[in-house]
């Protein structure tokens, strides 16, 4: 596990130094460097160094920007939330690349008071007593299940088999889902599920292919999530395949290849930015991402999970804004006017969405954040 200083300059644009911070806003960044979170955790890491890229101060406050890699285990991303707050006494934590980790860091946020925005989908539960400390970013798994069950009713699916990770991720694709047969979607046939080290899904997928469904949503992310395509269309399936947005990884389609051609996903209109009509609320703010971005990480975003991180810095900056008015970074105080900065967030546009946060609601996302996209030939292609 390696502590990373990542410290912006105007000259130099972007430098990285390990050791301890001289600013007085500190934020604690974790993400999965190794571990087979990482073609993920990566994404997240270049939408953060884009992030800082875009704005290191806020006033006349510097930020100190303190990463941690959890390694894709729920239990390091524990270690590292506690390091981060016990040792670096950093003001706010955002994180991380899986949902079991996001999890973890969430259940540290509560106990140690330290406000948490989450950059992965997870399913935020309300500690039994007390506030939460934590909201998250992504767009709702139901809401991202929903918007895609309903592009499967408008292309005439009735049925639709799931094969999905045999974590939480799986289980909040798969429950979307259900609700949304529940509310006249395509009805799911099947629960298949493979773990996120597996090499072959082939029993998975054949009891997939004996409901014989007109279509089947995976519930998997990134690489992996290109298995079970792959798999199927080995034994035969010649029917469309549909997802989420955490399919929207440039890995996914260089290992999916052909296989992966067609799918259609939901997706934050940060992914097509390019493009969006003028008057999307993304398209402003969207395009300066993508500059900044470019510039600091040598290459476009063509993926999702970076402008999470990028729309969680947003939330942040102007949660800070608001709290310097009332406290000073590294204190109790500070921490508790961050909170309630975030959870008056109010009609922010970001690249995904226009966020509205409150004490009740840690998700603050509606359906302007998500669009749907189809794979043609390798490139993720606006579906109005």
């Amino acid at each position: 596990m390696k502590t990373l200083l990542l410290a912006f300059t105007a000259l130099s644009g972007l430098a990285l130094a390990t050791g301890s911070a001289s600013a007085q806003i500190k934020v604690g960044f974790v993400t999965s460097l190794s571990g087979p979170g990482a073609s993920i955790g990566t994404l997240y890491d270049q939408g953060m160094k884009a992030a800082y890229a875009y704005k290191s101060k806020v006033g006349d406050e510097d930020i100190d920007l303190i990463q941690l890699d959890d390694g894709s285990d729920p239990s390091t991303a524990t270690q590292d939330a506690r390091k981060l707050i016990e040792q670096e006494h950093v003001d706010i934590l955002i994180g991380t690349a899986t949902a079991p980790s996001t999890n973890a860091m969430m259940a540290v946020a509560n106990e140690l008071h330290v406000p948490f925005i989450a950059v992965s989908p997870v399913n935020v539960q309300p500690p039994a007593t007390g506030r939460l400390w934590g909201v998250a970013m992504p767009q709702t798994p139901a809401l991202m299940v929903k918007v895609i069950a309903d592009k499967m009713k408008a292309d005439g699916i009735k049925t639709a088999g799931y094969i999905g990770f045999s974590d939480a991720w799986g289980d909040l694709v798969y429950n979307g889902a259900k609700a949304a047969e529940a509310d006249g979607d395509p009805t799911i046939t099947t629960n298949e599920r493979y773990a996120r080290t597996d090499t072959s899904v082939t029993a998975q997928a054949l009891k997939v292919l004996t409901t014989k469904p007109d279509a089947v949503l995976i519930g998997g992310s990134a690489t992996q999530a290109a298995l079970p395509i792959i798999q199927l269309h080995k034994l035969g399936y010649k029917g469309p395949f549909y997802g989420t947005p955490a399919m929207l990884n440039a890995d996914f389609v260089r290992v999916g290849g052909k296989d992966v051609e067609g799918v259609e996903v939901s997706a934050g209109p940060v992914i097509v930015t390019s493009q969006l009509p003028d008057d999307h609320f993304s398209k402003t703010i969207g395009t300066q991402f993508h500059e900044v971005f470019q510039k600091v990480n040598g290459k476009d975003a063509n993926d999702g999970f970076s402008g999470y991180s990028f729309d969680g810095w947003l939330v942040f900056l102007n949660a800070a804004e608001k709290a310097l008015k009332t406290a000073k970074p590294g204190t109790p105080e500070f921490r508790e006017a961050l909170l309630d900065g975030i959870y008056d967030t109010k009609d922010l546009a970001g690249v995904h969405s226009i966020y509205n946060f409150t004490p009740k609601s840690a998700y603050g996302v509606d359906a302007r954040s998500l669009v749907v996209v189809k794979l043609e030939e390798g490139k993720w292609v606006y579906q109005p």
